[in-house]
């Protein structure tokens, strides 16, 4: 067998209608930018993830940048955050010009500890960004009562985990303000790039709206030096077609990764811990394992494609070297880099080839 980590065709071939539809509505239309199609989806997206309101932008990175800028992150201030999580989330606070703080990470759930988070707050930290790790909800209780006693922003990172529940409740619209990608391997994810900001404040709305569209909220008169952040119409429709079907994607990957889950523990790896007061959507599914790249080669040996996630922890990024963290800082976020494996993991991901991926683990680790 030849299986992907992620299979994106497969996924086309059961909505190539629906899809070629929605394409040709909007090129019939003549409106590329700026139209209808957003707009709905806009609305359809607040309203999936239960948010007042949500302002589309060109990617998961903007999505953060613009989140940060509207909540007045910028020079001088600090903003906490996990060690082991896409570049993105990082790199967005480095680029508003804060100063990420890195504090470790649970060792079960992956996701930013609380506790860890709180005793890096200083008179200078202005909010912290909980990573949704690999669709796994972040402790949003715990987050927002630090955030109370200490008068900061918590912006959601949940763009690996749109579809995600936190007690009952959807990620995304938790915090003051949530981000979500729609980069083509995400649960939902577009033909290119997408992001979505959501959030219940109106005024934080409006920032990032307005910061999104050049600074300007009437044509040619400019209020701030904005960006040109925008998702297109055919993004738009096409996740328009893809939202309808999120909800059962997200409950056929849980299906899968309980199997998987069922027949690895025999096998002496560390499968995913999964909260029991949320809903984990599976963006990836991880395992952990002490001889990860051993295993890796062997598994890609025999046609199962395998991930990284993430091999290098942020804190030790050369991007980052002037913060001056060393190798044993964030002793769990350092482990995880080193023990990850992440197995094919997609809603059309077949019995078949998962009893192949099993059967070979087991078989690597008789």
């Amino acid at each position: 067998m030849n299986i992907p980590l992620i299979d994106l065709r497969a996924q086309y071939v059961s909505l190539r209608q629906e899809i070629r539809s929605a394409i040709h509505a909007v090129l019939e239309s003549g409106i590329y930018v700026s139209g209808s199609e957003v707009q709905r989806f806009e609305q359809e997206t607040a309203e999936f993830a239960n948010a007042k309101t949500s302002v589309s932008v060109a990617n998961g990175t903007d999505a953060l940048i613009l989140a940060l800028e509207a909540c007045g992150v910028g020079p001088g201030d600090e903003v906490i955050t996990s060690p082991y999580t896409f570049f993105a989330t990082a790199e967005a606070i480095a680029r508003v010009g804060a100063l990420p703080v890195f504090a470790d990470i649970d060792p079960d759930t992956y996701n930013l500890s609380p506790e860890k988070a709180e005793a890096k707050i200083t008179s200078r930290t202005k909010a912290i960004i909980p990573v949704h790790i690999f669709g796994q909800p972040a402790d949003m209780d715990a987050f927002l009562a630090i955030a109370r006693r200490h008068r900061l922003y918590v912006i959601e990172d949940a763009c690996q985990a749109l579809g995600a529940e936190y007690r009952g409740k959807p990620v995304g619209g938790l915090g003051h303000i949530g981000c979500v990608s729609f980069f083509p391997t995400k649960n939902l994810g577009g033909y290119g790039d997408g992001g979505i900001v959501l959030t219940n404040d109106e005024e934080i709305a409006r920032n990032v709206r307005v910061l999104a569209n050049h600074g300007s909220t009437r044509r040619y008169f400019h209020e701030t030096v904005g960006y040109n952040s925008r998702l297109d119409e055919l993004q738009a429709a096409i996740l328009r077609v893809k939202l309808t079907k999120l909800r059962e994607w997200n409950r056929l990957r849980r299906e899968k990764a309980d199997w998987y889950t069922e027949r690895l523990r025999e096998t002496g790896v560390k499968v995913p811990y999964a909260t029991p007061s949320a809903s984990h959507v599976y963006h990836i599914y991880t395992i952990e394992v002490s001889k990860r790249d051993e295993l890796s080669t062997y598994l890609n040996g025999v046609g199962v494609a395998t991930g990284h996630y993430y091999p290098c922890p942020l804190h030790l990024q050369e991007a980052f070297a002037s913060l001056g963290y060393k190798r044993g800082d964030l002793p769990v976020a350092e482990a995880a880099s080193e023990r990850a494996l992440a197995l094919p993991m997609y809603p059309e991901l077949t019995a078949e080839q998962q009893q192949y991926i099993v059967s070979h683990i087991r078989k690597f680790m008789d």
